[in-house]
């Protein structure tokens, strides 16, 4: 039996997807722990090609069970869509969804976007998906979970007196448009329908399958420099995106944890506003993107792109405890003459070696970078290490070096079979 968490080491879009989907075919349980449909895991397989938002990364394989757990927030429109097209594609594996879940209500995602807009040059570049809103509920103790779509004339009547507010807010604050109450009554009718039979206790499925000894992934979204806490603060996402929070998100012990991998691009990619070290522009930057495809699966928004960050890296190593690091997109640095990994940052003339999470500071250093001489020969669709060249070896190794963590997996395309195990997970 083993415990894996999977957690995106940088700020995601790190191509956790695709390696969930190869791992889970020996696992019994693929659980999702925190955020909302602002993620995308991108999966392609003989099934076909599917942008999850949602629904975890083990769905293409059978005998799996895809837990959608406490710690994330669900859009249920966006989930009965997802999983119309789950269904549609008869997707063998089975889906849970946490009753403890808190829901992103129709007054959510208007206030993330008149919020995000009454911001103006401030905006911190949210989805727009009423993620952050929801969570604030959540804490502020006036959410409404999934387990309330069982009761659906009590959620009314919660949800009514909650719309009170929020169109108090909408209105007067924001001059925004009042939302009708029959259309929301309507709406968590229809939700209820279609998502009643999906949600569980699934704090009783994980822990059974835990007695039972059995292989479980539990499944990140975003990255670690974008947790609530410990990520590049105001720019970060709404819940805790490192392996933490897979405790806290599920309902799991920490002594039942086997491993944590981190997954990590063999460069760097942003969303949105917030600091950058090793940001790139011009030609270059529009190369690895254009070649990489790197452009949001959840809004479609270009990726900011940078060389590969070991300080950041190496930060996010240490705040999720990782155990060795999945390395995806390789193939993408082919035909480069020189390639570059940051090795420290410049401050005011001084050197720093550790990660700054004061955005005012990380905005102000300059990367220091170590050249590694580039390589012509494709390491696209590779299935073994020994097939990769002698110069694309020694840059692996040499992220290994300076990160003092093996790399056990390497990625080298998006289809599943295009995936290299050093050492099995």
């Amino acid at each position: 039996m083993s415990i894996t968490t999977i957690v995106g080491g940088q700020w995601g879009d790190e191509g956790k997807g695709k390696i969930i989907d190869h791992l889970a075919e020996s696992a019994s349980v693929i659980a999702r722990y925190s955020g909302g449909n602002n993620a995308g895991h991108t999966i392609e397989n003989e099934h076909g090609k599917f942008a999850l938002h949602l629904v975890p990364c083990g769905i293409s394989w059978p005998n799996t069970k895809n837990i959608i757990g406490s710690g994330t927030v669900i859009d249920p429109n966006v989930l009965i869509e997802e999983i119309e097209i789950i269904n549609k594609s008869k997707l063998p594996g089975t889906i849970y969804i946490s009753e403890k879940a808190h829901i992103i209500m129709p007054y959510h995602v208007i206030l993330d976007e008149l919020e995000e807009k009454f911001r103006g040059k401030n905006a911190v570049g949210t989805t727009g998906r009423g993620i952050g809103p929801a969570y604030s509920d959540k804490i502020s103790r006036s959410g409404i979970r999934m387990v309330e779509l069982l009761s659906p004339d009590s959620m009314i009547e919660k949800t009514l007196k909650n719309l009170k507010i929020k169109n108090e807010i909408i209105q007067k604050i924001y001059d925004g448009k009042k939302i009708n109450e029959k259309e929301i009554i309507n709406t968590i009718h229809i939700w209820a329908k279609n998502l009643s039979s999906y949600i569980s206790n699934t704090e009783e499925i994980i822990n059974k399958s835990i007695n039972n000894k059995e292989n479980i992934i539990l499944e990140g979204a975003q990255g670690a420099l974008l947790d609530i806490d410990h990520g590049t603060y105001p720019y970060v996402t709404s819940s805790n995106s490192i392996a933490g929070g897979s405790l806290t998100g599920l309902g799991i012990g920490s002594k039942d944890i086997s491993n944590v991998y981190g997954v990590f691009k063999a460069f760097t990619t942003r969303v949105g506003e917030g600091p950058f070290p090793t940001e790139i522009f011009g030609k270059d930057a529009d190369n690895i993107r254009k070649i990489a495809g790197e452009f949001g699966a959840t809004t479609g928004r270009p990726r900011r792109i940078g060389w590969f960050d070991a300080v950041a890296a190496k930060y996010s190593a240490q705040i999720n405890g990782l155990d060795s690091i999945i390395l995806t997109k390789l193939d993408i640095l082919d035909h480069w003459d020189e390639i570059k990994i940051c090795v420290s940052y410049e401050l005011n003339g001084k050197k720093l070696s550790n990660f700054p999470t004061d955005e005012k500071i990380l905005n102000k250093v300059h990367p220091i970078y170590e050249n590694i001489e580039g390589w012509e020969e494709s390491t696209f669709n590779l299935d073994s290490f020994e097939k990769i060249n002698e110069n694309a070896k020694k840059f692996l190794n040499r992220l290994e070096e300076i990160l003092e963590l093996p790399i056990n997996v390497i990625s080298t395309g998006p289809k599943r079979e295009s995936t290299i195990i050093r050492q099995k997970l």
